[in-house]
């Protein structure tokens, strides 16, 4: 039996039935959008969820920005000064920024804005580290004062990756790092509509009328002017897949950020809806094991890991036999990037060694212990690679608790480094965009810093990695970073941090009456609705 053809049959009659309708956008003004996922966090700064990223970008505006080839230009900021041999960096604020308050955006709003931030992201901790001095000597003014050259300042404070780097009012970015802020001032081209928020269900964002976009470039991706041409734009948490594919076929919604795959076939069949990848970076998926708790305490059991999980079986769980929709072997960095090789990669090829996979685990001291495997069964695919991951874990010994829950409920859960009785977790699965793991600056799932204050949940500790971190960012070229990333995926697949899963293309679909879609994760300037 064909069971991805049987549910895609299932979930098509399903989606021809009738339904509750839901609220339809009135006028070519308001443009409606289901995001991938339960806006559960509101602050920026605070995770690494990329649909509080996607709200960031639009609430909040950045000092620089990334176009679709990942070089930065300058965004809140007119430009920059470079000076004593690339020590000094002096930044100058563009005229009239206003906050969605009416408040001036000044200098020290932005200062305080990067310290919060930067304790909150790898990059940005990396840019501090090398940072003597960070001031504001006058209102539109930002001093970076470095012990040794940082030539990726403009790369850290504009990149796209979550946790984003937003720039808030000081009163705000004066709130600690590691509590959330709630009120939403920004200086962005969208303002959040708080009162119309309901949460688990509907966000609401209205066009800023007092933005000012910047000229004199071209708009691409996260660069260039954000010129703004809807009034409003509605996200709409939709759980169910048939109820969103009804919803866009009846131009209830308009633009669906994640189809499934199994659900393409539908879709392209229906000449209103236009199908288009916008990310060719794609979406990597990993297993975290928790380095805290055994039996994943111990390197051997997460050895195990790379020896008993089938990346392709991952991968054909969510897209189906289609093999140019993934790519696998995939190891720590994104396939077809500068930095990814073929290096370390050999326990991920050929069949499976159970066996050996088993021996690992004894040597680690396994003794029968419950696993906890934390699944965010809201998420389509994560779902999917659970259901393959615990049916492996279990061919291999472990006694796996299969925990399905929502994302948000996951990302609270992952914070408790306690034991499993406890309400702990062992592992866990999740997946970024292939963009985030280009390379070491933002890579979270290859740090050995677990003991650091703010280290990623999962908590691994590799002195070796830190050193080839930081060898990358001190190589003098190309060739030297590449030779430390070759090393460091060698030195990764001995610590195993984290398990690479393989990496999928992941398409998204709107209705041909939108028009001005962007490269990269969704945006809503230069996006029109007729």
């Amino acid at each position: 039996m064909d069971i991805r053809l049987n549910r895609r049959t299932v979930l098509a009659g399903a989606a021809s039935l009738a339904m509750p309708r839901l609220a339809a956008a009135q006028g070519s003004r308001v443009l409606k959008f289901i995001p991938q996922i339960d806006l559960a966090f509101l602050d920026p700064h605070w995770t690494t969820a990329y649909v509080t990223r996607g709200h960031g970008h639009m609430v909040f505006d950045t000092l620089y920005g990334q176009d679709g080839s990942f070089k930065a230009s300058p965004q809140m900021v007119e430009g920059h000064v470079v000076a004593d041999d690339g020590r000094l960096w002096t930044l100058t604020l563009r005229p009239g920024l206003l906050w969605h308050d009416g408040e001036r955006v000044l200098a020290r709003d932005c200062v305080a804005s990067i310290r919060r931030w930067a304790k909150r992201d790898a990059l940005g901790g990396a840019l501090m580290a090398a940072t003597e001095e960070l001031s504001a000597p006058d209102d539109r003014t930002i001093r970076f004062r470095l012990s040794r050259p940082f030539p990726l300042l403009p790369e850290a404070l504009g990149k796209v990756s979550s946790p984003m780097p937003a720039m808030m009012p000081e009163r705000l970015a004066n709130t600690d790092p590691f509590r959330q802020v709630t009120e939403m001032v920004g200086s962005g081209p969208f303002r959040f509509v708080a009162d119309e928020r309901v949460a688990g269900s509907r966000n609401v964002y209205a066009r800023f009328e007092k933005y000012v976009p910047r000229e004199g470039a071209r708009s691409d991706w996260n660069a260039g002017p954000k010129v703004v041409h809807l009034d409003r734009v509605e996200w709409t948490t939709i759980p169910d897949a048939a109820t969103k594919v009804a919803a866009i076929q009846r131009a209830e919604q308009d633009w669906w950020e994640n189809p499934t795959h199994d659900l393409m076939p539908l879709l392209r069949r229906d000449r209103r809806i236009r199908i288009e990848v916008n990310n060719p970076t794609g979406t990597v998926c990993m297993m975290r094991p928790n380095h805290l708790q055994p039996p994943f305490d111990k390197p051997q059991a997460r050895q195990a890991l790379l020896h008993a999980f089938d990346q392709t079986a991952f991968m054909q769980a969510i897209v189906g036999e289609d093999a140019a929709m993934y790519h696998v072997p995939h190891g720590i960095f994104c396939p077809g990037t500068p930095m990814a090789s073929e290096a370390g990669l050999d326990p991920l090829r050929g069949p499976r060694d159970y066996d050996k996979a088993r021996r690992l685990l004894a040597e680690a001291g396994y003794g029968g212990e419950t696993v906890a495997l934390l699944v965010a069964a809201d998420y389509t695919h994560l779902k999917a690679i659970g259901e393959v991951m615990a049916d492996a874990m279990g061919k291999i010994g472990l006694k796996v608790d299969y925990i399905a829950t929502d994302w948000g409920t996951m990302l609270q859960r992952r914070n408790n480094r306690g034991p499993v009785a406890q309400g702990g977790w062992s592992c866990l699965n999740t997946s970024w965009e292939g963009a985030d793991h280009m390379d070491p600056a933002s890579h979270y799932a290859i740090r050995g810093n677990g003991a650091e204050t703010g280290a990623w949940p999962g908590w691994s500790v590799s002195e070796r990695l830190e050193q080839l971190r930081d060898a990358w960012f001190a190589a003098p070229d190309l060739a030297g970073q590449q030779a430390a990333c070759r090393e460091m995926q060698v030195q990764a697949m001995r610590d195993v941090p984290s398990v690479p899963l393989g990496q999928y293309i992941q398409p998204t679909a709107y209705r041909t009456n939108v028009t001005g879609v962007a490269r990269g994760f969704p945006t809503f300037w230069g996006v029109q609705k007729g």
